[in-house]
Parts: C-alpha cells; sequence; structure tokens
C-alpha cells in the first residue's frame, strides 16, 4: 500500500472567505483593479454561481481572469499578499479545518491545498497554516508581469489531473486518500479519493453526499492563529461532523460600507 494524502479545497473549506474577495479591497487600493472591473467582477461571480459547475462557464471565468489580471506586476501581488495575509486572511482560517489539517499531518499524510485562486495567494495562505504542498492556478507570466493567458487553471476535473500527477510522483494511494470540500463544483476531486467528505455543502452538494454516503462537515468557528493554538482542545473536529478576481466587486462594496460604517462612528 502506498503512502496516502488530504486534500483540502481552500475557500469555504479551510478559510470563511473567498480570498480572492479578502484581497479585493487591497488591489483596489494599490490601483490593480478600477471601478470598471468592479461591474464587471459582479458579472463574472453572479455567472460562476449560476453555472459554474460546467465547462463552458469554466472555461469563461478562467478566461475572464486571465483578461483582467493581464499587465499586473507579479511582485506587487506578492507584496500586496504578504503585508495583508495576516489581516485578510487569518482571522478566517476555520479552528476545525485547522485542527483537521494538524490530524492528518501527525497521522504521517501530506497535506495538500487544492484552490481555483492564483498560487500567488495559495501558497503564503499554505505556509500560514503550515502546509507547503500546494495545487493552484498559475498564470502565465512574461517581463514580470501576467500576459494574460493561463497556465493551469485548477478547477473541475484539471484539479484531479494534478492530483493524479501528484499522487505519481509522490507515490499516493488515492484509495486510501481523503479530500475536503464545499463546492459541488468538486465533485471529481471528492470522487477520486476514498475518503471523500463534504464541508458546509449547498444543497446540491449535500445531495450528492448523501446519495454516496459521504461525511457532511460543518465547519462554524473561524479563529485567529494564536487563538487557535491557545484553544485548540475546545474544538473537537469529529463535533464538526472560486482565480484572482472572482469576487473582488462584493469584497470591494463590503469594504465601501465598512468605511460609511466608520465614518458615521466617528462623527
Amino acid at each position: 500500500m502506498g503512502r496516502s494524502a488530504a486534500f483540502f479545497d481552500l475557500d469555504k473549506t479551510v478559510i470563511a472567505k473567498s480570498s480572492a474577495l479578502a484581497f479585493g479591497r487591497p488591489f483596489y487600493r494599490d490601483g490593480l483593479i478600477t471601478r470598471r472591473d468592479v461591474v464587471k467582477s459582479a458579472y463574472a461571480q453572479l455567472m460562476f454561481r449560476l453555472g459554474g459547475t460546467d465547462e463552458h462557464t469554466m472555461a469563461r471565468t478562467r478566461d475572464y481572469l486571465a483578461a483582467l489580471c493581464k499587465g499586473w506586476p507579479v511582485e506587487q501581488v506578492r507584496q500586496i499578499v504578504a503585508e495583508t495575509l495576516h489581516e485578510l486572511i487569518n482571522p478566517y482560517v476555520y479552528a476545525e479545518a485547522a485542527a483537521l489539517i494538524m490530524e492528518h499531518q501527525a497521522a504521517g499524510r501530506d497535506v495538500v491545498l487544492v484552490s481555483a485562486s492564483g498560487e500567488e495567494m495559495v501558497r503564503p495562505i499554505g505556509e500560514l497554516l503550515g502546509v507547503t504542498d500546494v495545487i493552484a492556478t498559475r498564470m502565465t507570466v512574461r517581463d514580470g508581469r501576467y500576459s494574460g493567458e493561463v497556465e493551469f487553471y485548477a478547477a473541475g476535473p484539471s484539479k484531479v489531473e494534478a492530483v493524479s500527477e501528484l499522487a505519481t510522483a509522490r507515490g499516493y494511494d488515492l484509495a486510501d486518500s481523503y479530500a475536503y470540500s464545499d463546492s459541488y463544483s468538486d465533485r471529481p476531486l471528492l470522487e477520486c479519493v476514498g475518503h471523500p467528505s463534504v464541508v458546509n455543502p449547498d444543497r446540491q452538494l449535500r445531495k450528492l453526499a448523501s446519495e454516496n454516503a459521504w461525511p457532511v462537515l460543518e465547519f462554524r468557528h473561524p479563529i485567529p492563529l494564536g487563538r487557535r493554538l491557545r484553544e485548540r482542545p475546545a474544538v473537537p473536529v469529529a463535533a464538526a461532523a472560486l482565480g484572482v478576481g472572482v469576487g473582488v466587486a462584493i469584497g470591494i462594496a463590503w469594504y465601501g460600507r465598512h468605511r460609511r460604517t466608520r465614518a458615521a462612528a466617528t462623527a
């Protein structure tokens, strides 16, 4: 029997928000996106939510993200993520997910984050969680800037292809491996391992889990790292039974409301 691994989707599975949404505010602040992009991003978000599991919608989302990011300096994106990671991501990591990741690691399994978000976001989030292996969307880079092309889009069946390649290279036994996701679009990922679990599922995914007798986990406690370390025994996992650009519009809208609320409070 080969080694086993645990594959975790990121958004709404490990963290309680969209990673792209989380970084929308500093992207807007630093001029990477404009007000016009807000409208286009809102449309892309709506289309993904309405039909994000079909191949055509995934392809449109991929192409939109590539066009949105075209010309962005890669180093600027990395710097923004590094500077805002602890403020925008750390408080929203589910305590149940963090504990489950640690349990898999303690059992000797490799843990892999598998996300459609950009690698420049996903890898630092992985490091925050003590996870070094990630499968994420990779944009083509030329002369230090995104070219407007996607080298690898980590969504749907493409996730399974990357997982299978990693399993072959590492000697993982997928029949003895685990996968966790909140999204029906990750059905191929869940079906490729012997121990799939759904996290905070919507109706469609919950129905699929019921049909296949998959465990349904409810993660409800996003807690910052410091508190997770102090309070870990109080969050028993057993009781717990989206690339760059998608969600940006919602993030900016939230930021606008947040600033107005603060201004009103100090007036």
